[in-house]
């Protein structure tokens, strides 16, 4: 099973990127799959999440801002980060997770920066 992250990089505030999650080995869409952010010297929080059937649940500062979705023919889950702000600078990483079984990609560093 390999979760693949991509995306990241460095934009201005109010600016735009999207992450992507590719899965092998695991149908996504089976999953719970969520992005988590873990900025320097703080501890890791949850972004956005989408279930199994497609609700999704959302940490309150990115409300509004960030949307998760998935493709499942591309068995991928995207963030779409708009209006980033430079409190959202940090290393993103995805997570799936389906009853006591849990995998993670690696992280992609999102920098948000003037």
């Amino acid at each position: 099973v390999q979760l693949q992250a991509s995306g990241g990089g460095s934009v201005q505030p109010g600016g735009s990127l999207r992450l992507s999650c590719a899965a092998s080995g695991i149908i996504f869409r089976t999953y719970y799959v969520s992005w988590y952010r873990q900025a320097p010297g703080k501890q890791r929080e949850l972004v956005a999440g989408i279930f199994s059937g497609d609700s999704t649940n959302y940490a309150d500062s990115v409300k509004g801002r960030f949307t998760i979705s998935r493709d499942n023919a591309a068995n991928t889950v995207y963030l779409q980060m708009n209006s980033l702000r430079p409190e959202d600078t940090a290393v993103y990483s995805c997570q799936a997770v389906r009853g006591s079984v849990a995998y993670w990609g690696q992280g992609t560093l999102v920098t948000v920066s003037s």
